[in-house]
């Protein structure tokens, strides 16, 4: 009786999954709106590489605490591979690259691009990965703001393309790839343990790098310094995850993706109060454009695909016993003992 219970409860939460899971990745967007402001605190007194890389050895730290706290499972088969992946774009390719960026100058605007530009190739990604498949109503409004934010951070001073434009572009590719994959990941294990795995599996690299980049940058570790660097390590490499990836598995990885588009505007806000950075007219009119857009995207319909399990592992495994405990499953097969198998390994 007991676990019947428990999978209606569970049955309740996930049938109010969309919803939830939009406000979880809009929670995600918010903290990850204080990341270049964050950064560019840090780089006041740290080398960029240290940033980039030694956030991630920190956050790992955080993971493996929250990890052995509840005596996580080890991730199964392919789970290795597309925590690979995950791990790759946000723990490596987008903190590493984008901090350069900045330490070669390119400004909040210009850093805007590539935000601007993230839900798109999320979404790509999406499809691709996770079998999603958007409308044509989705991928003009998601086109629409992608181009309302590129020129809203054009007219902001975005300039020639340069080597900081390059390591933008890559920092884009790299988050759009670990957001996808690991929002795919998330819909069979919790999005705070995608993250945990993929720092911890990042850890072997990440740690001894920045064991040498503190003993040979020479670090000036000023109040600005300490603050960015406990932010990006604590909220923007590792508990923004948690909500982010929630929210990508719940909505969709498409459709959640197109609420980052928010983000541009909100870092530019958080810039004008942190950094000092002008706010006009044109930065309102941007904020307007965008949030219709968004709007927009979430009224339009997203097809997505079963998740796929390898066979004989994981939550597919424990349906055999939820349908002896049960008692109404069918032998070919009943889709709701399937679920209700998939939540509680997710849990």
């Amino acid at each position: 009786m007991r676990n019947k219970d428990s999978a209606t409860v569970t049955g309740s939460v996930a049938g109010r999954g969309p919803g939830i899971g939009i406000w979880s990745a809009a929670l995600g967007v918010l903290i990850f709106s204080f990341t270049l402001p964050g950064t560019e605190y840090g780089l006041e007194g740290l080398d960029p590489y240290l940033i980039g890389v030694g956030r991630s050895a920190a956050a790992a730290v955080l993971a493996a605490a929250a990890l052995l706290s509840v005596r996580a499972r080890r991730p199964r088969g392919r789970e290795w591979a597309a925590l690979a992946v995950a791990a790759a774009g946000v723990v490596f390719g987008f903190p590493v690259l984008s901090t350069l960026a900045l330490d070669q100058g390119a400004s909040s605007a210009h850093s805007a691009v590539v935000v601007g530009l993230l839900p798109a190739a999320t979404a790509v990604l999406g499809v691709l990965r996770a079998g999603e498949r958007p409308s044509r109503a989705f991928w003009l409004a998601s086109a629409a703001g992608a181009a309302c934010v590129t020129g809203f951070a054009l007219v902001r001073g975005a300039g020639r393309f340069s080597a900081a434009d390059l390591l933008l572009f890559g920092a884009l590719l790299a988050a759009a790839a670990g957001y996808a994959e690991g929002g795919r990941l998330a819909r069979d294990m919790p999005g705070w343990r995608v993250i945990s795995w993929a720092l911890l599996l990042a850890a072997p690299i990440t740690v001894p790098v920045t064991g040498w980049l503190l003993a040979t940058t020479h670090p000036h570790w000023t109040g600005h310094a300490v603050l960015g660097f406990g932010y990006v390590t604590a909220l923007s490499a590792y508990l923004g995850f948690f909500a982010w990836y929630e929210g990508l598995a719940r909505a969709g990885i498409a459709r959640a993706s197109q609420v980052q588009l928010a983000q541009p505007v909100m870092t530019l806000a958080w810039s004008w109060l942190l950094l000092g950075e002008p706010i006009d007219a044109v930065t309102v009119l941007g904020a307007a454009g965008v949030l219709v857009c968004v709007a927009l995207t979430q009224r339009t319909r997203v097809r997505r695909a079963p998740a796929a399990v390898p066979a004989g592992t994981g939550p597919r495994a424990d349906v055999t016993g939820m349908r002896t405990m049960d008692g109404r499953a069918s032998q070919n097969g009943d889709h709701r003992g399937a679920f209700h198998g998939r939540q509680a390994d997710r849990s």
